[in-house]
Formats: C-alpha cells, sequence, structure tokens
C-alpha cells in the first residue's frame, strides 16, 4: 500500500506534506505533488497534515479520486512531456528538487 495525492492538490500545493515525510519521498510537480509508491513506507505521516485533504492510502481512496493511484505511479514510470527518460526511484525528492511538469492528466485537469 501507498499514499496518493488527490486533484484537491492541484495549483494548491501546500507542502505541509514535504516536512512531515520521514523519508522524502513526495515530489513536486508544476501544478500537483506526486508520492512516489516505491519509495514510499506507508507510514501516513502525510495525510493528517495536508489542509486539502488531498492525500489518502491507495486502498482508501475514494471512487472519484481512483484514477490518482495511476497517474502518480505513472508520474514516476513514464518519460514525462519534455524528459527523455522516467523520474523512477531517485530516493530523495529534495535532491531531484521541483520537476516542473505534470503527468498529462493532471497537466489536463480542469481545462474546457
Amino acid at each position: 500500500m501507498a499514499y496518493v495525492i488527490g486533484s484537491s492538490c492541484i495549483d494548491v500545493m501546500d507542502r505541509s506534506c514535504l516536512q512531515e515525510c520521514p523519508i522524502d519521498c513526495i515530489y513536486e510537480g508544476a501544478r500537483k505533488l506526486y508520492i512516489n509508491p516505491v519509495e514510499c513506507i506507508d507510514c501516513g505521516a502525510c495525510e493528517p497534515v495536508c489542509p486539502e485533504e488531498a492525500i489518502a492510502a491507495d486502498r482508501r481512496i475514494a471512487a472519484e479520486q481512483r484514477e490518482f493511484v495511476e497517474d502518480n505511479a505513472r508520474f514516476f514510470t513514464e518519460a514525462l512531456p519534455g524528459r527523455s527518460e522516467p523520474v523512477g526511484t531517485p530516493g530523495s525528492a529534495a535532491a531531484v528538487g521541483p520537476l516542473g511538469v505534470d503527468t498529462p492528466l493532471v497537466s489536463g485537469f480542469g481545462a474546457p
């Protein structure tokens, strides 16, 4: 099980969760944050500090947010727009820094 960040984070990115994550597995896209499902240790420290209530365990995420389970994984396993290779599992979001790009789902979210 891993934690997932849903649509409430898009264009908000409060970042409280970054400070609480003991292993630094929350990465920053352009419009949203993403939890690396391979690096996440399922401690749950990020969930209660999110003021947007955007974070949930992948098995408990609301039905209308299910697409974000796969999308969070996709952020790390597929080459994102403008990148030649996937982010993968670098082991530290701070070492990577803000990536400035999102998955197609998030990039197009809310677009007319």
